[in-house]
């Protein structure tokens, strides 16, 4: 014998009561992620970096070394790195100034030229006198930093001097302006 009859609707109590803890998972699911994505871009941006970090003509004549991060806010490897230099200056605030340049702002022109900036990130570090003692380029691990912060702190020299990663490709912007002297042989770099 077959039972033409339907199956047995749930009831409408029941299906609401399910409707209604579905819907209130998905809203604290959403609320928490939104506000843990918030909490950790907020955090470790590069926006708040540069807002934190020491101003350059302080960070040159307060005698504590110093750590110039040229940057980008487009600059997808600054971006990856903002965890671990927020992590490194909790670490060394106290012993070590923190400045961030964005290269898009041209007012560091002067800075990107003497520091040759040719990619970035571009970390130069300065001794407590403001004198560069070594630099670093591109996508660095956070354990070879360390051990330059620590390096520079102590005033040894930096294991890891000159080390190169992946870079995001920066050109410098350049004013030029023409010359009437016929030995100038064309244009110059005018600051």
């Amino acid at each position: 014998m077959t039972s033409d009859s339907p199956a047995k609707p749930e009831t409408t109590a029941g299906t609401r009561l399910r409707n209604f803890l579905i819907a209130i998972v998905a809203i604290a699911l959403s609320v928490a992620l939104f506000l843990g994505l918030r909490t950790e871009t907020n955090s470790f941006s590069l926006a708040n970096l540069e807002s934190a970090s020491i101003p350059l003509e302080v960070a040159t004549t307060n005698g504590k070394p110093s750590i110039i991060e040229f940057y980008a806010n487009w600059c997808t490897v600054c971006q990856k790195m903002a965890p671990a230099i927020a992590e490194l200056e909790q670490q060394y605030t106290d012993k070590v100034n923190f400045v961030m340049l964005n290269v898009d702002n041209t007012k560091w022109l002067p800075e990107m030229l003497k520091y040759r900036v040719d990619g970035i990130p571009h970390f130069v570090f300065l001794n407590n006198t403001g004198e560069s003692v070594a630099q670093a380029i591109g996508d660095q691990p956070q354990t070879v930093m360390a051990s330059n912060l620590e390096a520079l702190v102590t005033g040894s020299s930096l294991p890891y001097a000159q080390a190169s990663g992946k870079v995001s490709q920066f050109s410098a912007p350049v004013t030029t302006t023409s010359q009437d002297d016929p030995r100038s042989h064309g244009i110059q770099v005018v600051n």
